[in-house]
């Protein structure tokens, strides 16, 4: 087919280190890119518009949050399945997944658009949005849910690609979006005035361009992946529908306990006012230049577990686990070193404002003790996704997102009187939980039953 180009991938071979880093280095440069077009959005709006636009981006950031938990949840689950296809040479289910996922996550996004635009309202007033931000939160975050069909469609189609292990074009598709966020920002907000709408606007027509672009490349290789887009092949196919609810609910219901306790806590460090929103928006997107190696270590370990299971290569498993741990850890240690002696030059990237340069000196032992969870956590949930085990996944959901980082929180900050430390404390220390469970799961030996049988049958037939 003209234009067809390799997008599967086999990462069963060659060195564990090598592959691992060969393939989340695109995953990470993407991570870096959504990153940075989505600090350029507070950057921006923090010099044009000052510390009200600032925390206005913050807090429709949170919102975005909300629409974006169930995205993330079925895409990783269909991710991790189609690498366990891939892995077990079943090319014709890789096929049913993609019809799967497009109708599911089309309709979900749909329904969450309707949800949201009725609703944005109490949500904005449950987040404690201060009085003199609102009409611009209001304005950031409406927009951005307008956006979610392609927000969804883009995770969708990167998902896709990554469990084929084909992590260069999901690169080259944010690339794509990250230029054109950054020129319509400085666009909007700077000589037009649109203020935190020109933003959002900004994020929303990038992630658009973003997504056409990923939906031609699947298209143009519709015969690799067995899909060819005829609308009798959208339909949900049982035998694979299955699996993905088994795993995708549990991975659903993981992101959003994490995005609804991390929003709850949120909601009583908002009430400290403007310039403590300012201050927790732009340690966020600090803590986020680790998560983004956090994240990328994450999917490239668990697409490569998933195969190795899939192949029955059970070897590769805990080397892919220790060296997603190592690999984490050298940049986390550079960073944290940065942000412990030169605090108020990070944070003055995003405001000069001195309150908020005086209160994120505070914020620096917080902000170590979630770059340590970022480390932690990548090589843990490689293992635990990749393995596809959805009861540990829901384990960790219920102990990460509920009991630690909502009662840490309440612990710290309301009972023993520690205020927004105690809060801020709070969510970095419920970091460290998936790395406990984790760690427990790869000496318990328990992940070697989820491998394929496909191996054991193959034996038996030659035997």
């Amino acid at each position: 087919m003209a234009g067809e180009q390799k997008i599967i991938r086999d990462l069963t071979t060659g060195s564990v280190p090598g592959t691992l880093l060969k393939f989340s280095m695109p995953l990470f440069f993407s991570g870096l890119l959504q990153m940075g077009y989505n600090m350029v959005d507070m950057v921006v709006v923090g010099r044009f518009v000052g510390t009200e636009g600032l925390s206005a981006v913050a807090i429709g950031g949170e919102v975005l949050q909300l629409i974006t938990f169930v995205a993330m949840g079925f895409s990783n689950a269909g991710q991790i399945l189609i690498s366990r296809y891939v892995g077990e040479d079943e090319r014709d289910k890789v096929g049913k997944m993609v019809g799967t996922l497009f109708t599911l996550l089309g309709g979900l996004a749909v329904v969450i658009t309707v949800v949201f635009l009725f609703s944005y309202r109490g949500i904005l007033h449950w987040l404690n949005t201060p009085e003199d931000i609102w009409e611009y939160t209001r304005q950031y975050s409406v927009t951005c849910v307008y956006g979610t069909f392609f927000i969804y469609g883009y995770n969708l189609v990167s998902a896709i690609l990554r469990g084929m292990g084909d992590s260069r074009h999901p690169f080259q598709f944010i690339a794509i979006a990250s230029v054109i966020n950054i020129v319509l920002d400085v666009l909007f907000v700077g000589p037009l005035g649109m203020g935190p709408l020109g933003a959002a606007l900004a994020t929303v027509i990038g992630q658009a361009f973003s997504f056409l672009f990923a939906l031609r490349l699947l298209y143009r290789n519709r015969e690799q992946i067995r899909f060819d887009f005829h609308p009798a092949h959208f339909r949900m196919d049982r035998e694979v529908t299955r699996p993905l609810i088994s795993l995708g609910i549990p991975m659903v219901i993981q992101s959003a306990a994490v995005t609804f306790s991390m929003l709850f806590v949120n909601s009583y460090v908002n009430s400290y006012g403007t310039v403590a929103v300012a201050v927790t928006g732009v340690a966020r997107k600090l803590e986020s230049m680790i998560g983004v190696i956090s994240q990328a270590i994450s999917s490239a370990g668990g697409a490569m577990v998933s195969q190795a299971l899939g192949a029955r290569k059970l070897e590769r498993v805990p080397k892919i686990v220790v060296t997603a741990l190592w690999v984490v850890a050298i940049p986390a240690s550079i960073f944290a070193v940065v942000t412990l002696f030169r605090p108020e030059w990070l944070f003055g990237l995003f405001s000069d404002d001195p309150a908020v340069l005086a209160m994120a000196v505070t914020y620096v032992p917080v902000a170590l003790v979630q770059y340590l969870g970022a480390t932690l956590r990548p090589a843990n949930f490689a293992l635990i996704n990749g393995s596809g085990n959805s009861r540990l996944n829901l384990a960790v959901a219920l102990l990460d997102g509920i009991a630690a980082r909502i009662g840490l929180a309440l612990l710290l900050g309301i009972e023993l009187g520690m205020g927004i430390l105690g809060f801020w404390y709070g969510n970095a220390l419920a970091g460290l939980v998936p790395f406990l469970i984790g760690s427990v799961y790869l000496l318990s030996g328990r992940w070697k039953t989820r491998a394929s049988g496909r191996g054991n049958r193959e034996r038996t037939e030659s035997e």
